[in-house]
Order: structure tokens, then C-alpha cells, then sequence
């Protein structure tokens, strides 16, 4: 099956160019997501990458009642939407339930269901009708042949602009563990695959009250997964991780980026050559 290359902007997610999401997990203040923001659009401008700015006005799924979630939607999607405007980056964001859709919409370019949200039918059907860009994150519960019954759900609705996060496996006792067959397997669906490069470094609830997570391990599984065939990259980055307050021992910091990133593009392009 040919694979749709999906448009944003002036460029398309899946053609000949590396798209990259990235940015804080959390909306944490106007300033982490100004700085984060204007650094990694200075990079991906200087490396000829396609970039979309994430980060989440709530973390909905935290392991603690009293885990930091965010700013919530209303403040959260003016401070989305005041980076959208002063430095001109598409947006991706999380949606936890189906109102949120419409409101996310006016300012997100690309509509994003959570992993452990993924068969929630209401909430796809819902991201599907606003007519943007739907990213599927797979479900650490799934194996990736089940994810195009997902994609039907968003076809049934008339949309066919979809990406599916591949973020690895539920392996037990606070792991994850990543098979990169779902690449492919993902890409014989018609459409673009992302490889979330933080989050499958993430030790889901291995500090009781919130997870844990080995960043050293970030660039091993992207340089993989672009070795591998796929088309986007997804990576949380923050100025400073271990200061941030949720998803720090994950998250690369924006220092770094430079580097993985240009890797990550050196073995894109020979994968296609």
C-alpha cells in the first residue's frame, strides 16, 4: 500500500524530509515553553527538519491524584497558542476527552490520542470530526497489528489525515520494551508512522507515586527506529529535565538536541537513499 504523505503548512509528515514533535511534556510556564520553543525551532531551521511544537495542557493519566497535570485548557491553550503566534510552529497536543476536540482544534494543528486513550471510540471519533490531523499513540497494551481498526475508526469518519505513535510494549513490573516491527507493520495501515523516543525510555510508575525513566537510552532508540524506516520522530525536551515536573528522567534536554537530532537526520536520508 502507497503511504499518504499528510500536509501541515508548507510541508508534508512522511515525504522526504524529517519531521520532528517536540517539546516540554507539560505546559509548566509561558517562559519553559518560549525557550524550549525558540530552541528547537533555531535547530530543526538550521538542520532542514520539519518541526511541530508539543507539549500538553494536562497530563490527565499521572500515577498520584497529586501529580503536577498542567495549566488546564483554558490558560493551557492561550500559552499553546502564544507560541503558535510568536515563533510561527504548528502545534500538537493532547485531548483526554471528546469536548475537549472542538476547543483543542482552534489552536492545535494536530490532535493527539493518548496511549492509553487509543480504543476510546468517542474520543477518536470526536479528534476525526474536526477535520485535523489525528495521532494515534499506540497503546503500550496493543500490538501493532490492532491499530488499524483505530485507523478505520478515523476513516469511517472522513478523515484520513493520520499518524500512529508507535511508544513500546508493557513488558512488566515497570517496563517497556520497544519491537520495531511495528514500523512497518504500522506503515502497511497507508500512513505515516512516529517513533516516541521519551516515553519508550519511560519506567511507567517505577517511583510509586510518578514514573521513572533512563534518558541515556533516547538516542539509541531513535537512531533505531529512523533505521528501522520510520517517518516522524517524537521527543519530550526541556531546558533543564531534572528540575521539570512531570516526565524529567525522560525527557532530553534541549542542549543535547542538536546532536541527536542531527544524527537521527543523517540516518533518515540514508535509509531512503
Amino acid at each position: 500500500m502507497d503511504m499518504k504523505r499528510i500536509k501541515l503548512r508548507d510541508f508534508e509528515i512522511g515525504g522526504d524530509k524529517l519531521t520532528i514533535l517536540a517539546g516540554p511534556c507539560a505546559a509548566e510556564s509561558q517562559e519553559i515553553l518560549d525557550v524550549t520553543a525558540k530552541g528547537l525551532k533555531e535547530i530543526t531551521k538550521k538542520l532542514g527538519i520539519n518541526f511541530v511544537f508539543k507539549s500538553s495542557f494536562d497530563k490527565a493519566n499521572r500515577s498520584s491524584i497529586t501529580s503536577y497535570r498542567g495549566p488546564g485548557l483554558d490558560l493551557g491553550l492561550k500559552m499553546l497558542n502564544s507560541v503558535k503566534e510568536k515563533y510561527d510552529v504548528p502545534i500538537v497536543t493532547d485531548i483526554h476527552t471528546p469536548d475537549q476536540a472542538e476547543p483543542v482544534s482552534k489552536v492545535a494543528d494536530i490532535l493527539q490520542i493518548p496511549a492509553f486513550l487509543c480504543r476510546q471510540t468517542d474520543l477518536l471519533v470526536a479528534a476525526a470530526k474536526t477535520g485535523k490531523i489525528v495521532n494515534i499513540k499506540k497503546g503500550q497494551f496493543l500490538a501493532p497489528e490492532q491499530m488499524g481498526t483505530l485507523v478505520k475508526k478515523i476513516e469511517d469518519c472522513g478523515n484520513e489525515q493520520i499518524l500512529l505513535t508507535d511508544r513500546g510494549c508493557s513488558f512488566g513490573y515497570n517496563n517497556l520494551v520497544v519491537d520495531f516491527r511495528a514500523v512497518p507493520i504500522m506503515q502497511s495501515f497507508g500512513y505515516p508512522v512516529v517513533f516516541d523516543a521519551t516515553h519508550s525510555v519511560q519506567l511507567p510508575g517505577a517511583k510509586g507515586t510518578c514514573s521513572g525513566g533512563d534518558r541515556r537510552f533516547v538516542p539509541v532508540l531513535a537512531k533505531a527506529a529512523m533505521a528501522a524506516g520510520a517517518n516522524v520522530l517524537f521527543f519530550e525536551v526541556h531546558p533543564d529535565p531534572d528540575s521539570a515536573k512531570c516526565d524529567g528522567p525522560n525527557m532530553i534536554a534541549l542542549d543535547n538536541a542538536e546532536e541527536v537530532f542531527s544524527i537521527c537526520k543523517d540516518i533518515f536520508e540514508l535509509v531512503r537513499k
